[in-house]
């Protein structure tokens, strides 16, 4: 989605497509990975010195509200953020120790059935009809573990 759709979807659902929300979601939209408000605030402030970091915040709220970003937390006590693909799935590897995170999109022919099966059993089961579904795992990156192995 790129800006006249984003200026379409603000309309649509009744929001003006501010400089700042404009900004935000370049942003987003030209880095890859998991962007914290700090990170985010950093980059847009590149190009426009004159937005502050509770206008990112407010705007990334914003944003998560429309369904345009997701927001995750990997459990180091700041949220990350990143713009919503078409996908339904969405799998991470998270490091415990330097909180380095992994994309894990790609799943074997294995690991699909797997996932399915889980959904469908979880929807069944508790009378839910699942549309989509996130996992994370947490853990130890090769470095950290190669670190803690040495001590």
């Amino acid at each position: 989605m790129h800006g006249p759709r984003w200026r379409r979807r603000f309309k649509d659902m009744g929001y003006r497509f501010t400089t700042p929300r404009e900004a935000v979601l370049n942003v987003l939209s030209k880095k890859t990975g998991h962007l914290s408000a700090d990170e985010v605030f950093f980059l847009v402030r590149e190009k426009y010195r004159g937005i502050g970091l509770a206008t990112i915040y407010r705007t990334l709220d914003l944003l998560v509200q429309m369904g345009i970003v997701q927001k995750f937390d990997f459990g180091d006590g700041r949220a990350r953020y990143e713009l919503v693909l078409d996908s339904k799935t969405h799998h991470h590897l998270i490091c415990g120790e330097c909180g380095r995170v992994v994309d894990y999109g790609t799943l074997s022919k294995e690991e699909l059935m797997f996932v399915q099966e889980l959904e469908k059993e979880a929807g069944k089961r508790h009378n839910f009809e699942i549309d989509s579904h996130r996992i994370d795992f947490f853990g130890l990156c090769d470095e950290c573990k190669e670190k803690s192995s040495q001590n």
